[in-house]
């Protein structure tokens, strides 16, 4: 029996020769499946399973290069593997060696973002030149963004921490969801009409590029571009960019952000009218002691005459005089200014607004009350009135005064002679009852 001449090989050295095979004769290639038994050990590469509807293969991303993606998957998720096939030696399993991975779907919207962010860029619409610059003490802020979410409760928690004198709108609104572009659109629209804001802030939370998804519609930046109102962008985290932030007139990295940059702190400002207060002091002594020094060389060299030495020296006193006079005048100016800009402030304080809101409510109220009183009292009137109208027309009145209404059987009234015959019967209403009637003789009228 003739025996081959076979080359005997270790399970190690088969295995390695597959591997390389498998490695030379694929190229990279993009998968879609679904995520399954996602294990993450301590020396950070994943490991996974992609599978479909008829089949699965295992898979593994080390950390080399899955510490550069922002999207970590879970157990369920439908994503897009870039990889190159492979052989795991040490147990002879068929995988794949992963180099990159997005959730499906995420690369479109990423290149759609790309083609939007492009187009509006070369029309002009993220130029500096178009960008308004926003109020340095806004006198109304506009908030548009969600009435739930955590973004409305940071910049009204900022803005009450810093200046609460500010008074704030909230233009509630959907933040994701087809309908949220619309919505942004509308309430920004409506920011602009109401005319109240002198700076809006446009923004939410942090969230996946789906969730920001709103913020990148055309028709919003367009009409965040043809805003007469500034506008504060301030969309997901630091890292989030959407298109809004770049037509916006400033992007804020976070919403908390945003309430920081438009409101003073009331510390500084009252540090700062402090500061301007002494100053002016300090400016008002200097004037006074280079006035004394002037006062004081002039008394020295004008010793006589001694009659003109007194008027001169009487001059002088009227002078010093009229000096602190306006000294103290002006003090008392710029410290009635002070208190009349401390007064605005109290005035502006949200329980003096409710107050003064629920009066005007309660006179509104009375006031609706009276003049529902008064129409009603009016409708009464006329229907009293018309109602004897109506009587004084009505058939029946014309009964109650004798006179009676003949019909035939089929209820036609009887106006002629001509419209009956001897033998029918007829009906006569009186004004109390009904008489039925046999004709047995007709009397033509007299002419």
């Amino acid at each position: 029996m003739h025996q081959q001449n076979t080359q005997t090989l270790s399970v190690s050295e088969l295995n390695r020769q597959v591997r390389q095979l498998l490695e030379s004769g694929f190229s990279v290639l993009n998968i879609e499946g679904e995520i399954s038994n996602f294990v993450c050990p301590s020396s950070g590469h994943w490991y996974f399973t992609l599978k479909d509807q008829g089949a699965q293969v295992r898979c593994a991303l080390f950390k080399n290069r899955n510490r550069f993606l922002k999207y970590k998957p879970r157990n369920g998720d439908q994503v897009k593997l870039r990889a190159k096939v492979s052989l795991y030696e040490g147990r002879g399993e068929f995988q794949l060696i992963g180099d990159y991975l997005e959730e499906a779907g995420a690369g479109a919207l990423q290149a759609a973002f790309e083609a939007l962010k492009i187009k509006l860029e070369q029309e002009g619409l993220f130029s500096q030149q178009h960008k308004r610059p926003l109020p340095t003490l806004p006198r109304h802020i506009g908030v548009i963004t969600s009435p739930t979410g955590a973004a409305v409760r940071d910049i009204v928690s900022v803005l009450a921490r810093r200046f609460p004198a500010i008074p704030v709108s909230i233009f509630p609104v959907a933040v994701q969801g087809e309908e949220a572009p619309q919505q942004l659109i509308d309430a920004l629209n409506l920011a602009n009409r109401d005319g109240r804001c002198d700076v809006i802030i446009l923004g939410r939370g942090g969230g996946s590029l789906e969730d920001l998804w709103a913020f990148n519609n055309e028709l919003l930046a367009r009409a965040i571009f043809a805003s007469d109102i500034p506008i504060v962008s301030a969309v997901g985290h630091e890292v989030d960019f959407s298109i809004s932030d770049f037509v916006a007139d400033l992007r804020a990295p976070t919403p908390s952000a945003a309430a920081e940059l438009l409101s003073p702190d009331r510390e500084t400002l009252g540090g700062q009218l402090r500061y301007y207060e002494e100053a002016l002091a300090r400016q008002f002594k200097r004037r006074i002691e280079l006035l004394s020094l002037r006062l004081k060389s002039a008394s020295q060299r004008l010793r006589h005459p001694g009659q003109r030495l007194q008027e001169q020296a009487q001059r002088l006193d009227e002078l010093e005089l009229r000096l602190k006079r306006q000294l103290k005048y002006s003090l008392n100016l710029y410290q009635q200014r002070l208190s009349h800009l401390d007064y605005r402030l109290t005035q502006q304080s949200p329980d003096r607004k409710i107050d003064y809101l629920q009066t005007r409510q309660q006179e509104l109220y009375q006031r609706l009350k009276r003049g529902m009183s008064l129409q009603l009292d009016k409708r009464r009137v006329q229907l009293a009135s018309q109602s004897h109208a109506l009587q004084a027309v009505s058939p029946l009145a014309t009964l109650s005064r004798g006179y009676a209404i003949v019909s035939d059987q089929q209820g036609h009234i009887v106006r002629n002679t001509s419209d009956i015959s001897i033998g029918d019967t007829l009906q006569t209403r009186l004004a109390k009852g009904r008489l039925l009637c046999q004709v047995t003789e007709t009397i033509e009228a007299d002419h």
